[in-house]
């Protein structure tokens, strides 16, 4: 006989109780260190280069900067696409990975990003600035405080901010602190042109005083016998005084620079990004958390150092909790731990009910047993308790009994038959150990497409794989090593003269079994038609990718057209501030102006720095008051605000999709790609289910386009470079040199005048000084035409790519929209002109990506089942027998989902392949049984139905269990059709394994005995 686990653990009985007293211990002291955090980390592979060229246009910017690097970021390594936005003068490429890049590759790859960009940096043309690097794109700011005064200067909040900021930086955990809409201050010099030319000064001697006055340069070290003195000369600039208080020497007379210009101190114009806290500008604090840390932990240290900060605060500033992820996880956290209790508090009742006291005592010390290895193993590898973590446990929880349950189960049948406790509790693992762990890894075979999906989505719920698989294993341990020894502690013999008779149900089972047995050519082919009537039902369900967050917040994007200046989206925000102030189902709002939200969200789409955008942060008193919300909003947004794409929705969960309909143009001429856009988006609108159709970019904006005649210029002694600098100057301003004021560098900028600042009606008549002190006004020998440029092109490795995007009406998921919509957009993409293409992009692309990567697993997945259940059975029959029964949980899938109006999305299509390791566990151990039935001699009919009884309650209770534990999570949102998947797709196979597989086995074997008695099943 070979080595027996169970009964070597009966053996050394001390040693397995010390064993389970240090798993209980380390479990515990693992539950309490484990991570929190809302979701699973995975990793952004986006890296954003920048690179800028002050004055140049569009067409110089697209094809010297943004084609140049481009063509070196195609090369790089595991690249899935460029996707860049092009300003005049600014470029933007977003460099995106593919989904098989690994995070230990993802730094290594952005490595060779910049060596290679590096190399190539000679070939930019002269003046351009960067270009720059930011792979740091997917950090996350749980934690965000925004501060407001009433009588105070935005400089004076910004000290007191920069304060705050030093001292929260000392909190454990916190990796880094970004400081929101704080404005840089400048030293404005401002001169009038006609006045400087009627004194002589002139303007490039001025520059090169102040910059020479307030250089920083050694001046020298004298070293004595006794000690060395380093010298520093006096002159740097302080203050805006020091400057106003300049002198110059101007023809034999000294000048003072008040004398002459106007010196104040103000803030950078046009502005910075702004931020607004419940309609009053502000200045925030975004703190990210540190890689591994506690944001339960992480959130009580900021909440303690916030309110001794805010006892310092003079009176007039005030600091308000914008964002707060450690509140959010504690109540996600809360709100799993009790749904895992209820599930199992159920799982102990069906135990109970179904074995009776003292077998369901067994099954209760198996769970926190089998718990605390879990907590013990995910804590080593680094798994944190999170959103799909929590929900795995969930799923895993009724698995992960099932093996105690077989084991007591066998062990009050031997107890029954009369054997010895100790030889009764040795029995599963001789008959069911093997069978037990050949069904475990076929259920882990089953989330194998979870765990080794290549994409973004499959990395999402890694974790799922993970914490199911720990903990079958760690269950099929606990059940052959520590349920023996409880069941020799608490298992009784029945009492002599006890009734043996099966019950009703049994009763009922078997005598429906024969029947069906019987009629098998009738059973065979109704199940069958019920499989294939499912298979046909399928696209009646609805598709989803992954569903809207069941958090209160709001994100409201306000998109000017993209020739809008700051300005013009500030006007705009204050508006939409007003419409919410006083709103009763708004908790708080914060307003990102010029810029989208920080990501203070995991999953959020978040949004680079735009003049023409903005981002409001909506916080509902609940999810029903979102509800309310969003439709009011979209109203105002609608009847108020017409020059404004608004978009109103709740946050997203799983990798960020952006607008859930999206067309891409692609091709290789500007004006082509935006007339096909047009056509395009009468299309999309023709469905009456999509909404606010738009564009990535279309409207063109106007440029002044300055012709110089350079003969007439050279004749004044004018070039374009000098021209360009004036003008400059005037009317932006140019900075020439800066103060250095406490921790803040102040930019002095010299520029023109209120007065002589240019304005489109006054361009004409801007003076230009000359040699010899005077000024001509600009329009004596150039012109001044109005010409229509686009302020933004979108590219998508490296031809220009027109994205038409839209909403879909409440209620409506995206697929319900392109599916309808396929058909005209075929048509419309043959009409294309060579070169020109359709793609879909959004929500739909990003589902079938994230699906085919896991179809991509699948095969690997069938290949691990179908070895394990050949090393298992050893015979290609009963290996068909067993995989026959594999795809019949469709059945109860279609029928849950359809039933309960939920739709096919990708968790839930991950519950179905899991739900396939789990229908062939059954059968697995049913088979076995049967051959262990025929090994003794019986008939096959005979033998299928003592082996079908005898699994009947084992097999129907792991399932009810499975069920039934799955309750708690059934209504959330985003484990919901997963749990009804299951459930159904598990009730339904569970009752086929019990009918369909006996009656096919009778149809299938021949009824003659085995040359050679098998080992039992499991050996």
């Amino acid at each position: 006989m070979g080595f027996n686990l169970s009964a070597w653990a009966l053996r050394q009985r001390s040693l397995v109780v010390f064993f389970m007293l240090v798993v209980v211990g380390a479990g515990l002291f693992s539950y309490f260190r484990l991570g929190r955090s809302e979701d699973p980390s995975f990793i952004i592979k986006t890296m954003v280069v920048q690179a800028a060229w002050p004055g140049a246009g569009m067409e110089d910017t697209l094809q010297q900067v943004t084609e140049r690097l481009e063509r070196t970021l195609q090369e790089v390594p595991h690249l899935d696409f460029l996707r860049s936005y092009t300003r005049p003068g600014l470029t933007t490429i977003f460099v995106n990975l593919d989904g098989a890049t690994t995070a230990a590759q993802v730094p290594e790859v952005w490595y060779q990003v910049r060596k290679r960009v590096a190399d190539m940096r000679r070939t930019l043309p002269a003046g351009v600035v960067g270009p720059g690097f930011n792979d740091e794109f997917g950090d996350t700011f749980g934690l965000i405080y925004g501060f407001t005064a009433d009588g105070f200067t935005h400089r004076e909040l910004r000290d007191q901010v920069e304060a705050a900021r030093s001292k929260l930086l000392q909190v454990p955990d916190v990796s880094q602190i970004q400081i929101l809409g704080a404005q840089d201050e400048r030293v404005y010099v401002e001169f009038s042109a006609r006045q400087l030319a009627a004194l002589g000064v002139d303007r490039l001697a001025l520059v090169e005083a102040l910059r020479s006055q307030n250089v920083v340069q050694p001046s020298g070290t004298v070293q004595t016998g006794d000690e060395k003195l380093a010298l520093d000369v006096t002159g740097a600039f302080g203050s805006e005084q020091d400057i106003a208080n300049i002198n110059f020497a101007v023809n034999g007379r000294m000048l003072r620079l008040a004398d002459i210009a106007t010196v104040r101190r103000g803030f950078v114009d046009p502005p910075q990004p702004m931020f607004r806290v419940n309609g009053q500008p502000a200045i925030g604090l975004a703190i990210a958390m540190k890689e591994g840390g506690d944001i339960l932990a992480l959130g009580a240290n900021i909440d303690r150092s916030m309110k001794a900060i805010t006892a310092e605060l003079p009176i007039g500033i005030e600091a308000h909790l914008v964002a707060d992820q450690a509140v959010t996880v504690k109540g996600a956290i809360s709100e799993f731990m009790e749904s895992l209790w209820q599930a199992i508090a159920i799982i102990l009742v069906v135990s109970f009910l179904a074995l009776g006291v003292r077998p369901g005592l067994i099954v209760a010390l198996s769970i926190p047993l089998t718990l605390a290895a879990v907590f013990a193993i995910m804590q080593i590898a680094g798994i944190d308790m999170q959103r799909i973590s929590l929900g795995a446990l969930i799923i895993a929880l009724a698995l992960m009994v099932d093996d105690a349950m077989t084991t007591t189960d066998a062990t009050i049948n031997r107890l029954a038959l009369g054997e010895r406790k100790e030889v009764a509790a040795t029995y599963a693992f001789k008959a069911y150990a093997f069978a037990m762990l050949a069904g475990t890894l076929v259920t882990i075979a089953g989330f194998v497409p979870v765990g080794f999906a290549a994409s973004s989505a499959g990395e999402y719920t890694f974790s799922l794989f993970a914490v199911v698989a720990i903990a079958l294993l760690v269950s099929w341990v606990v059940a052959v090593l520590f349920a023996p020894l409880l069941g020799l502690a608490i298992l009784k013999p029945p009492k002599p003269g006890a009734s043996t008779e099966p019950g009703r149900i049994m009763k009922l089972y078997r005598s429906f079994l024969g029947a069906a047995i019987t009629a098998r050519w009738i059973t065979i082919p109704a199940t069958l038609a019920a499989f294939i009537g499912a298979f046909l039902l399928m696209p009646l369900i609805p598709s989803q990718f992954f569903p809207s967050s069941d958090r209160p917040e709001l994100l409201v994007d306000l998109s000017l057209p993209q020739n809008a200046s700051i300005y013009a989206t500030q006007s705009a925000v204050e508006r939409f501030d007003a419409a919410l102030k006083g709103d009763t189902d708004v908790d708080r709002w914060s307003t990102y102006v010029g810029e989208g939200a920080i990501r203070f969200y995991l999953p959020l789409n978040a949004q680079l720095p735009n003049d023409f955008f903005a981002q409001a942060v909506v916080v509902a008193k609940d999810v029903a008051a979102r509800e309310r919300l969003q439709q009011r909003l979209e109203q105002r947004l609608a009847q108020d605000f017409p020059g404004v794409v608004g978009r109103v929705y709740p946050l997203e969960l799983g990798p960020p999709v952006g607008w859930p309909i999206q067309y891409r143009v692609i091709g290789p001429d500007l004006g082509t790609v935006r007339d096909i856009a047009y056509r395009l988006a009468d299309v999309v609108a023709t469905n009456p289910d999509t909404r606010l159709v738009n564009y990535d970019w279309i409207q063109p904006a106007r440029e002044i386009r300055i012709r110089v005649n350079q003969d007439e210029a050279r004749r004044l002694g004018l070039s374009t470079q000098a021209i360009g600098s004036v003008l400059n100057t005037m009317i932006t301003g140019a900075p020439v040199t800066q103060v250095r004021d406490d921790i803040y560098l102040v930019d002095v900028v010299l520029r023109a005048t209120d007065e002589e600042r240019v304005s489109l009606d006054t361009l004409r008549t801007v003076q230009v000084p000359i040699a010899g002190g005077r000024t001509v006004p600009l329009s004596q020998f150039a012109t001044f035409e109005y010409e229509q440029t686009y302020p933004l092109v979108w590219r998508r490795d490296r031809v220009p790519s027109l994205t038409v995007q839209a909403d879909v009406a409440p209620g409506v998921l995206p697929d319900e929209v392109v599916g309808p919509l396929a058909p005209k957009i075929e048509e419309l993409a043959k009409s294309l002109p060579a070169g020109y293409r359709i793609e879909t992009g959004g929500t739909v692309e990003e589902s079938a990506k994230s699906l085919a990567s896991v179809v991509a697993v699948v095969p690997l997945m069938l290949l691990i089942m179908v070895t394990v259940l050949m090393f298992q059975l050893r015979r290609f029959t009963l290996m068909a027998l067993v995989l026959s029964v594999a795809p019949l949980g469709l059945i109860g899938v279609v029928l849950a989902l359809l039933l309960f109006q939920r739709p096919l999305g990708f968790v839930a299509i991950l519950g179905i392949l899991a739900l396939i390791g789990m229908i062939i566990k059954n059968a697995v151990i049913l088979i076995g049984q049967i051959e262990a039935e025929r090994a003794e001699g019986k008939p096959v009919r005979e033998a299928v139905i003592e082996a079908s009884s005898a699994r009947f309650r084992p097999i129907m209770l792991t399932a009810v269990s499975t069920v039934l534990g799955m309750i708690p999570i059934a209504p959330t949102v985003f484990w919901g059709p997963m749990a009804f998947a299951i459930m159904g797709g598990l009730l339904v196979a569970t009752v086929l394994t019990l009918i369909f597989l006996p009656a096919l086995y009778v149809a299938v074997v021949r009824d003659t005995p085995p040359a050679a008695p098998p080992a039992p099943a499991g050996s």
